[in-house]
């Protein structure tokens, strides 16, 4: 029984004892009390905790069910719809890696609380764990009620987070499944909820989208690829193709650009545009990246002993490989490994990848230019980066979008464009390599600006090594 006390609550158990003298009648009781408080608050403790995130106090997995078990009873009652949000934070990962998990920590803690303020008390706001939360709203009247508070939610995240010195603007990608129609148990619900946030992330996050039964098709599409690229390359499944670089003059080869394919035993060759943002969401990117650059300098070396001269031989760097602690050191080991000369290797990393955190992206390329590298800013011209950044960037090669080069003869901007950075690029003592070549008016335009090298499909499609090698023994990709 519960017994209150002044301003206090305690919990005190009794047990009775009857007396009997020895004919059996009774001439008396004893009771005995005993305070269970500490005991009970001990149990309460236990169970919250079993039923609560640690680290946000809000519920956990199993209350999240427990909750929706509910709802769904409730529902069936009264016929009342209800809505499930699946949260996740934008791009949390790189917070975490780059300024550890006690900070990330207390950003998610923000975030909890901004995601409370958003919802009614009847509504459950949980955490699934790491940057993963969902919300139940318990009942509405209408789909558009969980647009609205979606949109909420969104807006209240993309104000400042501040956390000590940091301060930090995130968003979100949040997936809406609705009861009934978008299933009728709570691992329907929230797994439909969470195929929905994987859309949003694919519509360029900072977005909701609602769960669509075209979205199963491409969730199952999504888990066979990533579950049979886990195996990929212990199975030998992966090779690399080479897209030549030329002398736009000579076409004289001038290097090569190694580009993952994926020879599967089942469906034959599969194109990248298939598994790269799997990879990449994944975290596979990682592994394949290492694999693509340790196979590539390996295939330079064995052509170098066979008497040829490759040039550089290009690498593409995902901002996940970019931003892990061991990249630098896996470039160095990478090189020691095959034998390769520093200087071979060219590291392409995007605009976009570089301008995320500038401070960082310096500090890693200093160390990689001390190894010897050479460092190209990929698809140049999309980043809308600073030249002020640009001159603090110890950069070797900037690389013009293809996007500027496809239009440049009929398109007077993306020619002005493309005849602005090659002239940048010679001022600043860059290299300036056009992608995307694909016919002769590009190339005229391209070396009536000044520019002196050029890849695409107009000198070479990627090619295996066997035809690479053909090439690299005629010299050149066409022949004049």
């Amino acid at each position: 029984m519960l017994r209150r006390g002044g301003s206090h609550e305690f919990f005190i158990e009794d047990s009775t004892a009857l007396i009997q003298n020895r004919r059996g009648n009774i001439i008396g009781a004893v009771m005995v009390f005993r305070d269970t408080t500490t005991a009970q608050i001990l149990s309460q403790q236990i169970v919250h905790l079993a039923q609560h995130d640690a680290l946000t106090n809000l519920p956990n997995r199993v209350l999240l069910y427990d909750r929706i078990e509910q709802a769904i009873l409730h529902a069936k009652r009264h016929g009342n719809k209800f809505a499930v949000l699946f949260i996740d934070v934008d791009k949390f990962k790189n917070i975490n890696d780059s300024l550890g998990h006690g900070i990330g920590d207390k950003l998610l803690q923000l975030v909890a609380s901004r995601l409370i303020s958003c919802v009614r008390a009847s509504d459950t706001v949980s955490r699934l764990g790491g940057d993963e939360f969902v919300i139940l709203l318990s009942e509405i009247d209408q789909v558009e009620d969980a647009a609205q508070t979606a949109k909420k939610i969104m807006t209240e995240l993309e104000a400042p987070h501040l956390v000590g010195q940091h301060k930090f603007f995130i968003t979100a990608s949040i997936g809406v499944s609705i009861y009934p129609g978008d299933g009728e148990t709570s691992e329907d619900l929230l797994k439909n909820a969470d195929t929905a946030m994987y859309q949003a992330k694919h519509q360029g996050r900072n977005n909701y989208q609602f769960f669509t039964s075209a979205m199963n098709v491409r969730a199952v599409e999504r888990q066979v690829v990533e579950d049979n690229l886990r195996t990929a390359i212990e199975r030998h499944e992966l090779i690399l193709h080479y897209q030549p670089k030329v002398k736009l003059d000579s076409q004289l080869i001038t290097g090569a650009e190694a580009l993952v394919r994926w020879m599967h035993p089942t469906w034959g060759m599969t194109w990248p545009v298939r598994f790269i943002h799997i990879a990449e969401d994944s975290g596979l990117i990682v592994p394949i990246g290492r694999w693509v650059m340790q196979e590539a300098c390996r295939q330079v070396v064995e052509w170098q002993l066979a008497g040829l001269n490759p040039g550089t031989i290009a690498v593409n760097v995902s901002s996940l490989e970019f931003r892990n602690k061991n990249f630098v050191k896996g470039v160095s080991d990478i090189l020691s490994q095959s034998g390769l000369a520093p200087q071979t290797l060219q590291l392409e990393i995007t605009e976009s990848v570089l301008m995320k955190d500038v401070s960082f992206s310096i500090e890693v390329l200093a160390k990689l230019k001390a190894i010897g590298v050479e460092l190209a800013v990929d698809d140049f011209g999309t980043g809308y980066s600073s030249l002020s950044y640009l001159l603090n960037f110890p950069i070797d090669v900037l690389k013009i979008d293809q996007s500027f080069i496809k239009d440049i003869v009929t398109n007077k901007n993306n020619g002005f464009i493309v005849g602005a950075v090659i002239a940048m690029g010679k001022n600043l003592h860059h290299r300036v390599i056009a992608e995307g070549v694909e016919d002769d008016r590009q190339v005229e335009f391209l070396k009536e600006q000044g520019c002196e090298e050029g890849q695409g499909y107009y000198f070479s499609r990627p090619v295996n090594s066997d035809k690479f090698k053909q090439l690299l023994i005629s010299g050149v990709t066409k022949p004049k």
